[in-house]
Formats: structure tokens, C-alpha cells, sequence
């Protein structure tokens, strides 16, 4: 199906596709943003968000365009995605955000666990009435594949490719894992974004005290209205020297420790630290940092310039590259494999409830602390931004330390899947 659309499909020049996709987004901040009762009732239902998202996807399912041959995810998420990290955490408030205490840290667990036991509880629960769609042999053994998917929703993409290394899935079952992997995430993430509109029921319900987190908005929004001003010329170019030079630096330092740490290949896969190996894992870190640390330094004053303005923008082109990758009919060639990744997913939910409702964990945590896993550094900070756009680097935070635990638990929750297809 994949190879009918890229040479069916009808735009394929990214410069014309990135205008296209600009032109989406515009038109959707604009009637978001509309006075008409009619789109004020829309969105009320519908975020905007989800439309950044969704409706790049349906461009890309009719063969319009074609995310897999389009460069343009690529070079959003080498270049955009780590500009937008030093912006958002320039203007990050670390005491603040520490305040908001240690449930931000047990919700992101809980979403870790829901993952690992939701793969075995999935595999048991489909070989319940159909056997064949979790069995396989040698390479593809559907356990195998089914690695890859822990290690992108505990990690990231370099975990779930150094599950592929680790327990040999074949490319084919590697290549349905990954349509399965995406469109799952992604409408889990849909339900998050329609539920951060409605997150003070959902509060509500949870019986969860929420004052730390408007607390910390309040705080932020505060000092945004304290430095703003009107960007002139000279503020734009720096701070889009702000963000690229990070990028820059980012990309430096990641280009000289990764072959670095490849030459101790061994050791990092001994130890399950094979993301440590990948480029993208030190460009993320490294951009976070950079961000961090400059919000201790006199360039913290051009969040008043509209620094995070410019990195919600390169956030929110993200967010369409991402939706172009998306097939929504694929969903229709792997209906089995969907079913695994649905009931999985359905655990990794339930559990993440459960222990929101036992703790009154604020609805905020339960959505960043679910997409620090599921959808990492690309997809927490845009979830946390649908809260508000100051909580973003809560997102960031809590992404990078999914990549540090990633390996570690795809590893066990393997291991589980192994044992239960037996």
C-alpha cells in the first residue's frame, strides 16, 4: 500500500508541501482563534491542536502527499524541533516546575508500567480467541516486533531500533510494527488533547488539586508580562541565533559523542544503554541543557520579544510533519496487529487512571507523564502545550527521561511478551 502511494502521489516537491502544510496550520489558528459562534463551538469540541495534526494525515491517506518520500519530517525534527526546545526552556521557571513535587515523576511511571504489562496482557488476551495473530516463527515471531513497539512508547525511536538489533525482528514485521506503533500512539493522543480542554472536570472527578500547576502558569505568564515588548528586527535575529546556535551547538556535540559512544557499542548493549548511542538522543539532551542554561542568563529577557512564540511555531510545523507521516487507512491492512496495539494501549490507559484517581494526580500529569513515554521529546512538550504553552518544558523534561529508561523497560517488557507467546 505504502509504495502505490509515494508513486501515486500527487505533490511530491517539499517546498510546495511545506506550503501547503503552513497554509493548513494558518488557516486553522485563524478560525480558532475566530469570534464566529459557529468555530467557537467547533473548537470547543475539536482542539486546534488535533487538527495541526489530523488533517496533514488525511492529505497524506488520499495521495496528495506523501510523508515517507517527503524530507521535510526529517529536517523538522533535526532542525525545528531542537530550535524550539532552547526557546521553550528559556523561559523555563525549574523552581517552579520542581514545585509542582513528585507526582509529575509517579505518573510518568505509571505510564511506564502500563506499557510493560500491557504487551503480555495483550498477547494473552488475542491468543485467547485468535492465536495466529501473535504467533510467527523466528524472525518473525510477532513478540519480536512487538519489542520495537515497547521501546518507542517507553523511549523513543532509538530505543525501539535498538530493539530491533536486540531481538532480530525481521524488517517486514519491523515496517507493520511501525504503522501500528504510530497510528495507536496517535489516537491516544487525540483523546489527550481533547481532554486537556476539559481537564478541569476531569480534575474534577480525580478530586486532584491543581494550584501548584496554575501556580507555575501564572508565575511564568507573570514574568512574560513583566519583559514584554514589542519585537523589533534585532530581537528576531537573535533569537533566531538563540535557537539555531543551540541547534547548532546540539547537533555539534552530537555529531562528536556519537561515534564515541558506537565505539563502546558493546558495553552500552551489555548495560541497555544502546540509546546513549544514538545522534538524535545527544541533540535532544544537548538542547534541553542549552535551553536550561540559558534561562540563568540575560538571554531569558527575549521570552519577552516572543522567544517561546517562535518556538511554539517551529513546534506546531512539527506537529504537521508528523501528521504527514500518518496513514489513516493503514489501520485497515494490519487489523490483528491494531487489535494487540489497541488492548496494550487500553492497559497503559487504565493504569495510568487508576493510579491518577489513587494519588489526585491533576489530569496534567497523566497526559504529560502518558506522552513522555508513548510519544517522547516530539509529542510531550506539544501535549503540554495544549495545557498551556508555559507548561511545555515539563513535557521536554519528562521526554528525556523517558529516553534514559527506555531501553531498560522495553527490555523487560520483551522479555514478559516472550515468555506469554510461549
Amino acid at each position: 500500500m505504502e509504495e502505490t502511494k509515494i508513486s501515486e502521489a500527487l505533490i511530491t516537491n517539499d517546498a510546495v508541501v511545506l506550503g501547503i502544510l503552513l497554509i493548513i496550520l494558518a488557516a486553522i489558528f485563524y478560525t480558532a482563534s475566530s469570534k464566529n459562534s459557529g468555530w467557537i463551538k467547533f473548537y470547543k469540541v475539536i482542539p486546534a491542536l488535533l487538527l495541526c495534526y489530523f488533517v496533514p494525515s488525511i492529505f497524506n491517506s488520499l495521495g496528495i502527499i506523501s510523508g515517507e518520500e517527503s524530507n521535510l519530517y526529517f529536517v523538522a525534527s533535526r532542525y525545528l524541533l531542537p530550535s524550539s526546545l532552547v526557546l521553550l526552556c528559556l523561559s523555563i521557571d525549574l523552581k517552579g516546575i520542581l514545585r509542582l513535587g513528585p507526582k509529575a515523576i509517579i505518573m510518568f511511571f505509571a505510564g511506564t508500567t502500563g506499557i510493560i504489562l500491557g504487551g503480555p496482557i495483550a498477547i494473552l488476551a488475542v491468543s485467547a480467541f485468535a492465536p495466529e495473530i501473535v504467533g510467527g516463527s523466528g524472525p518473525d515471531e510477532v513478540w519480536r516486533g512487538l519489542a520495537t513497539v515497547a521501546g518507542s512508547w517507553i523511549g523513543g525511536g532509538a530505543n525501539q531500533t535498538a530493539m530491533k538489533e536486540i531481538y532480530g525482528a525481521s524488517d517486514e514485521l519491523f515496517s507493520a510494527m511501525i504503522t501500528v506503533d504510530v497510528i495507536v500512539a496517535n489516537i491516544w493522543m487525540a483523546f489527550l488533547l481533547v481532554g486537556a480542554g476539559m481537564s478541569e472536570k476531569i480534575d474534577s472527578w480525580f478530586k486532584a488539586d491543581s494550584s501548584a500547576i496554575t501556580e507555575v502558569k501564572e508565575s511564568i505568564s507573570n514574568y512574560r508580562d513583566s519583559i514584554a515588548k514589542v519585537a523589533n528586527l534585532t530581537d528576531i535575529i537573535i533569537i533566531s541565533a538563540i535557537a539555531f546556535g543551540g541547534t547548532a551547538i546540539a547537533h555539534f556535540i552530537a555529531d562528536w559523542i556519537t561515534p564515541i559512544m558506537n565505539e563502546h557499542k558493546a558495553f552500552l548493549e551489555e548495560y541497555r544503554l544502546t540509546s546513549m548511542a544514538s545522534g538524535f538522543f545527544w541533540i535532544v539532551v544537548v538542547a534541553t541543557i542549552m535551553g536550561l542554561f540559558l534561562s540563568f542568563t540575560k538571554f531569558k529577557k527575549y521570552e519577552g520579544a516572543g522567544a517561546s512564540k517562535i518556538g511554539s511555531a517551529f513546534l506546531y510545523v512539527l506537529v504537521a510533519t508528523i501528521g504527514m507521516k500518518m496513514d489513516v487507512l493503514a489501520i485497515f491492512d494490519n487489523i490483528g496487529l491494531f487489535l494487540v496495539g489497541i488492548i496494550w494501549m487500553i492497559v497503559h490507559v487504565i493504569i495510568l487512571l487508576l493510579v491518577a484517581k489513587l494519588i489526585k494526580a491533576p489530569f496534567f500529569f497523566v497526559a504529560v507523564g502518558s506522552q513522555a513515554n508513548v510519544g517522547g521529546a516530539a509529542s510531550a512538550p506539544i501535549v503540554a502545550s495544549a495545557f498551556s504553552s508555559s507548561l511545555a518544558p515539563v513535557g521536554v523534561l519528562l521526554a528525556v527521561f523517558g529516553y534514559a529508561v527506555g531501553t531498560f523497560g522495553a527490555i523487560f517488557c520483551a522479555q514478559l511478551m516472550q515468555v506469554v507467546s510461549q
